[in-house]
């Protein structure tokens, strides 16, 4: 139903909106509408194309609700579209810029009352802030080396979040309810709120979107590594029961990637298939084919074909070089966590060393807790799997997924909110992204190189 209210109403709405933070955060929509029939203002005139020159065309639908396509531009209100302006004056708590969000065109418009116009900026003002909550404001070009793809905008669709705010009268609760559910996030937050630097309130901001990057609800129960913490958490209902630390890439094109999987099986006593670079290159085939007794003596086989290509496989064993597990989660970057049998550099403070796996301490531990979790085993066969010496897959039944991040602020194993080197000069982009205006058409998912990892486990 459209309000009917006199001439000036809306303009007036608009001047107590602009008149300071404070009005927006204290005021209901329905005080400013009041204190507009008060005052009896008027909007001062302006052309649509001055006030908004970026339209959501007529035509842009998206997603369906019972086969009924639900359009990206839907009918305002002046008071819902001032309820909307509310949210826009006080995004920043969430590390978000007002200025991104047309504010001044919506105010006009609300000011202007009930027309097309001020259903397409209302509409467009909406679905920029659910895109930017949902999924982040940084472009994927300044994601470096981030590779996660967010499930979120096919859960949380705009124009359906838009239908059913507008439908209920709850705009704020709409948005707000897109926020990350991480307890990190909300401690960034806190944080943003009492910081005064501006360079620290920038470090915030960023590590706050990152958090968007992901899935808002990271599951019952995961793993989550922060690349540049060198840990490695095992989190049930966002409680962290284990803690591990991580030996991870080093710099250059051996870092290790952002990625978000799935732990498909543990295996215990892994071989290892060692990478032609050793095989071929360091003369590690020729050594095993021709030194028989130094090969079984360190768990060595080779096998060589027709065509002269030498296979070398180091056998399960205490000198394994993935220790005495490794996770299967399948991806393209060869990526995985595993054991090692360096298990002394697990005490130096900086550990990127490896050429992009993720090394784990007390990886057995971790390896028995994953297939008990997983549904796989019992804790008695775990235990009796892992100490027999022999290969063995246990497959994971129950969904664990696997969140490979990088934040440079945030809560640290002891619960205090901390900074991280960044290793591998990942900010720079991020910081850079927050100062220029806001990509619109952003993508999905990263153009960046994927490189396969061939770690050749070997210390650095």
């Amino acid at each position: 139903m459209r309000l009917r209210l006199r001439d000036g109403l809306f303009a007036s709405v608009a001047l107590a909106l602009a008149g300071g933070t404070a009005v927006a955060q204290e005021r209901s929509p329905d005080d400013l509408l009041a204190q507009a029939q008060q005052q009896g203002k008027n909007a001062a005139p302006g052309s649509m194309e001055e006030a908004f020159p970026r339209m959501v065309s007529d035509p842009i639908v998206q997603g369906e609700f019972n086969g009924e396509v639900v359009p990206l531009v839907q009918e305002w209100t002046p008071q819902q579209a001032s309820a909307l302006a509310m949210v826009v004056r006080g995004i920043d708590a969430e590390g978000l810029d007002p200025t991104d969000y047309q504010l001044d065109a919506l105010l006009a418009e609300i000011g202007r009352g009930p027309s097309a116009a001020l259903n397409e900026v209302a509409s467009r003002t909406f679905v920029w802030l659910v895109e930017d909550l949902r999924d982040g404001r940084t472009p994927m070009d300044a994601r470096k080396q981030w590779f996660v793809i967010d499930p979120d905008r096919d859960l949380y669709r705009s124009s359906e979040l838009m239908r059913d705010a507008l439908a209920n009268g709850d705009i704020a609760g709409a948005l707000a309810s897109l926020n990350p559910v991480h307890p990190d996030y909300i401690r960034l937050r806190e944080a943003l709120a009492k910081a005064k630097d501006p360079a620290k309130r920038k470090l915030i901001r960023a590590n706050m979107d990152r958090w968007r990057w992901l899935a808002r609800d990271l599951g019952p129960q995961y793993l989550i590594t922060n690349v540049p913490e060198y840990q490695l958490r095992l989190t049930v209902n966002d409680k962290i029961i284990s803690t591990y630390r991580t030996i991870v890439g080093k710099p250059g094109r051996t870092a290790t990637p952002q990625l978000a999987e799935v732990v498909e099986g543990v295996v215990f006593n892994p071989t290892w298939t060692v990478p032609q670079s050793i095989v071929v290159g360091e003369g590690l085939g020729q050594k095993v084919l021709g030194n028989p007794g130094w090969a079984r003596a360190n768990g060595y086989k080779a096998t060589k074909g027709a065509n002269g290509w030498i296979t070398v496989v180091q056998q399960p064993g205490p000198g394994n070089s993935l220790g005495r597990m490794k996770l299967e989660m399948p991806n393209e970057h060869a990526i995985f966590l595993h054991d090692t049998p360096s298990r002394h550099l697990f005490a130096n403070e900086q550990r990127a060393l490896s050429h992009g796996c993720i090394r784990t301490e007390r990886a057995l531990e971790l390896a028995i807790t994953m297939a008990i979790l997983g549904k796989g085993a019992t804790k008695e066969e775990a235990v009796e799997i892992a100490t027999s010496g022999k290969y063995t897959l246990v497959p994971i039944q129950k969904r664990l997924p696997v969140y490979i991040t990088y934040f440079t602020m945030a809560t640290d194993i002891d619960g205090e909110l901390a900074t991280f080197k960044d290793i591998y000069d990942r900010d720079a982009p991020v910081l850079a992204s927050l100062d220029k205006p806001r990509v619109q058409n952003r993508g999905r998912t990263s153009d960046e190189e994927v490189i396969v990892i061939e770690d050749d486990l070997q210390d650095a």
